[in-house]
C-alpha cells in the first residue's frame, strides 16, 4: 500500500517510476525467453503480444498492468541480451524442476501460437530446454502435447 502511494506522488510530481521488474528477477527472464520465441518469425505482432499477455498473467498471477510492465521489461531485456544463458541461469537458480518443465511448456505453447514451428524456434526450444536441464523425452512430449492443443501436427524427426 505505501509503495502504491509512494508510486502515485512520483506520478504527480513527474518522477521516474520505481521498477518493479529488476533484471535478477525470475520472471523477467521467462518473459524474455517467451519473446525470443514470439519474435524469431517476425516482430512481437498484436496477436501474439495477447498470447504472451495471457500466458504471464495466468502463470504470475498479475494484473493487466503489471503483465504489461512484465513484457515490457522483458523486451528490453531480451533486446540486449547475447545469449540464453543469462535468462536460464535465473530460472536455474529460482526454479524446481516442475518450475522449468512448465517454463518450457509456456514457450512451446508460444511457439505454437501461429499453428506451426520453423526449424529455428524448434532449434531455440532445444538448446533452452537443455540449458534448463529438461530430458530430451520431456522437451519432445512437452512439444507433442502442445502441437495438439494449437491443433498442428508435429513434423519432428525426433
Amino acid at each position: 500500500m505505501l509503495s502504491e502511494i509512494k508510486a502515485f506522488f512520483a506520478d504527480l510530481a513527474g518522477e521516474e517510476k520505481p521498477k518493479v521488474f529488476d533484471e535478477g528477477d525470475y520472471r523477467v527472464a521467462a518473459a524474455a525467453l517467451l519473446v525470443h520465441v514470439a519474435t524469431l518469425d517476425h516482430q512481437l505482432g498484436e496477436r501474439d503480444r495477447a498470447r504472451l499477455h495471457a500466458l504471464l498473467k495466468a502463470r504470475f498471477a498479475l494484473d493487466d498492468a503489471m503483465t504489461a510492465e512484465l513484457i515490457d521489461a522483458a523486451v528490453s531485456a531480451e533486446r540486449d541480451a547475447v545469449d540464453f544463458y543469462r535468462f536460464t541461469h535465473v530460472l536455474m537458480r529460482s526454479l524446481d524442476e516442475a518450475g522449468r518443465i512448465h517454463m518450457v511448456e509456456m514457450m512451446w505453447e508460444m511457439a505454437y501460437a501461429d499453428g506451426q514451428i520453423s526449424e529455428f524456434e524448434d532449434n531455440v526450444m532445444w538448446r533452452v530446454a537443455d540449458l534448463l536441464g529438461i530430458s530430451t523425452r520431456d522437451r519432445v512430449e512437452m512439444k507433442r502435447s502442445a502441437a495438439e492443443k494449437a491443433g498442428a501436427a508435429d513434423r519432428s524427426d525426433e
